[in-house]
């Protein structure tokens, strides 16, 4: 007998995104259609639709997609803008799903994004800090998603830069490892 992903996906948005205050059905709709379990190792291809983050290479998790949706929806994607996924495969597909056009950002070099500007920025992994070169690829009115944690419990963030200026306020708590290479450095107290 095969798994059934597509009723997994629908139970996935009725169970974890719905409830988690994501009424944005553009949204569930593009997670309805997104392939998650494509995104995992095929031993662990069953799990793509649990409240549980799932690594897809070494050191890098699939975020609960109960978050992806809260950031998502947080960042209020629009068909047609352009749109970075940092170490994001799972929200760079639900964002294609959505309309728009999207970067990939998974390599070696995470804290270095790609010339241009950004209408939308969202990372699946935890940071220590905020990279300030995410933030300066920020488009007029862009908007950038990421939790950031230096502790047991992190904080989604959510920047917004407007009149030349970017303001951050934080959305949830959430726990997802911190990315590689990102983590907290190790500083001199007294």
């Amino acid at each position: 007998m095969t798994f059934d992903f597509a009723t997994a996906r629908d139970i996935m948005v009725d169970s974890q995104v719905r409830p988690g205050d994501v009424p944005n059905m553009a949204l569930q709709a593009a997670m309805r259609a997104a392939p998650r379990e494509t995104l995992c190792p095929p031993a662990k291809a069953q799990l793509a639709y649990a409240e549980a983050e799932i690594e897809y290479a070494p050191g890098r998790y699939l975020l609960r997609p109960r978050h992806v949706a809260k950031l998502l929806f947080a960042l209020a994607p629009k068909a047609g803008e352009r749109a970075l996924a940092i170490a994001a495969p799972y929200a760079a597909m639900v964002l294609e799903a959505m309309g728009l056009n999207v970067t990939r950002l998974d390599g070696d070099d995470l804290a270095s994004p790609p010339a241009g500007s950004f209408d939308v920025i969202v990372c699946e992994g935890a940071v220590a800090e905020t990279p300030p070169a995410w933030i300066k690829a920020l488009a007029p009115e862009g908007r950038l998603a990421v939790i950031v944690r230096q502790g047991p419990v992190g904080k989604a963030h959510l920047y917004l830069r407007t009149d030349g200026e970017v303001g951050c306020r934080e959305i949830f708590d959430a726990t997802p490892p911190i990315l590689p290479g990102f983590a907290a450095q190790p500083g001199f107290v007294f």
